[in-house]
């Protein structure tokens, strides 16, 4: 393990995954080489991409949706942990976190194919039980399998166990100082020196544009924020935002406009999140205390607010 002066330089890393981009930024010794964390950090993301995307035919995510009923299925280990959380989350959640919905999410047009009339109705009328229910894992043979037909889709937690994978290979490497982050999803460890925390911005839940609605200083904790105004399909005069309402086999109507969870990992507040999201805010938040976290809920004034400060 390197040992830290006391003089520390800050760093950058960064790298593709899922879509979009992971970012690492850390204080360590000036002479500390960066380029074994590098690696290690892609190496990371690359092997849940490669487990758990729905864009990747040959994931080990999709070939478990393809495998019959009442089979059981061998799942890699990062795999089985994040379906574990899951399905607590969709168990404390009362089922307003579900991971089952990889049908729905394709045919409103955010997954790999563009939206389709048919498979919409096909979504919106299909029986749905909850994947507690149905989907049972064994964990310590690492195998899982299935009761009912279902299309898993793990959009609204790996990013967050990303985040949580970046700060392991950082510590691995002796670092106890940085920031993890993939897209909205960060995890933070220490304090950059002669601050308080890492500095981290809240935006408001403005469409077309960028702006920051509140500053937090993260020390050893996770932050993670799910929203209707960055991934939306426009259906008429209204916007439809990513998040999925199990209860409909749509997306989302009527929900705060963002939640932003405070947790100890990143993979549990990347799902409860999206768990606020559909059970708004006063249930939300009941949800957060209940498992330790913390949330924020801007609404539909809160944009408007904003909006008008603007004009």
């Amino acid at each position: 393990m390197p040992k830290m002066s006391t003089e520390t330089a800050r760093q950058a890393l960064n790298g593709a995954t899922m879509g979009t981009r992971w970012a690492l930024t850390l204080h360590a010794d000036p002479d500390f080489d960066t380029a074994a964390l590098r690696a290690a950090c892609q190496a990371e993301v690359d092997r849940i991409d490669a487990q758990m995307s729905t864009w990747r035919p040959d994931s080990d995510l999709m070939r478990f949706n393809a495998a019959p009923l009442g089979v059981w299925h061998d799942l890699p280990a990062p795999l089985m942990e994040v379906l574990t959380e899951a399905l607590f989350i969709g168990r404390e959640s009362g089922g307003a976190f579900e991971i089952a919905m990889g049908d729905a999410v394709r045919a409103w047009g955010f997954g790999p194919v563009p939206a389709d009339e048919a498979a919409i109705r096909a979504a919106m009328a299909k029986p749905r039980r909850p994947s507690f229910e149905t989907l049972e894992l064994d964990p310590a043979r690492g195998r899982a399998r299935k009761h009912a037909e279902m299309s898993l889709d793990l959009c609204g937690i790996a990013k967050g166990y990303g985040s949580d994978r970046l700060i392991a290979a950082a510590q691995a490497a002796g670092i106890t100082c940085a920031l993890a982050s993939i897209d909205g999803e960060l995890r933070a460890i220490g304090k950059p020196p002669g601050d308080r925390g890492w500095a981290v911005a809240l935006e408001r839940p403005d469409f077309g544009h960028r702006a920051i609605h509140s500053m937090f200083e993260l020390n050893d904790i996770a932050i993670a924020t799910s929203g209707d105004y960055r991934h939306w399909v426009r259906v008429g005069d209204r916007r439809l935002a990513h998040t999925m309402d199990p209860a409909r086999g749509a997306p989302l109507i009527g929900g705060p406009a963002s939640v932003t969870v405070l947790a100890a990992s990143c993979i549990r507040a990347d799902a409860l999140a999206s768990a606020c999201m559909v059970l708004g805010a006063s249930r939300g938040k009941a949800l957060a205390a209940r498992l330790g976290a913390e949330v924020i809920c801007l609404t539909e004034a809160d944009r408007s607010a904003a909006a008008q400060k603007a004009s």
